[in-house]
């Protein structure tokens, strides 16, 4: 198995690893305009259902989720 094969737990200061995570997820189906306007209770409910993901719920904040967020928008134009 080649290292980056490997699932390392991810916690909620890995913004990009759970960026990445989410735009694995979803693809293009968020364009950058939308993934700005996704609620945060709906984004916090798709980084809880992340397999590696080992974060509490009551550990999350605005900054965490705003950080997430701009990650994933530079993860979704890398793919452009």
């Amino acid at each position: 198995m080649a290292f980056e094969d490997l699932d390392l737990p991810i916690n909620w200061t890995d913004h990009e690893d759970i960026a990445i995570k989410l735009y694995d997820r979803f693809g293009d189906d968020f364009t950058e305009s939308k993934i700005y306007r996704i609620r945060f209770t709906e984004l916090l409910d798709w980084i809880m259902e992340i397999d590696t993901f080992e974060g509490k719920k009551s550990d999350s904040n605005e900054g965490h989720l705003e950080q997430i967020q701009a990650k994933w928008v530079y993860e979704w134009r890398d793919n452009q």
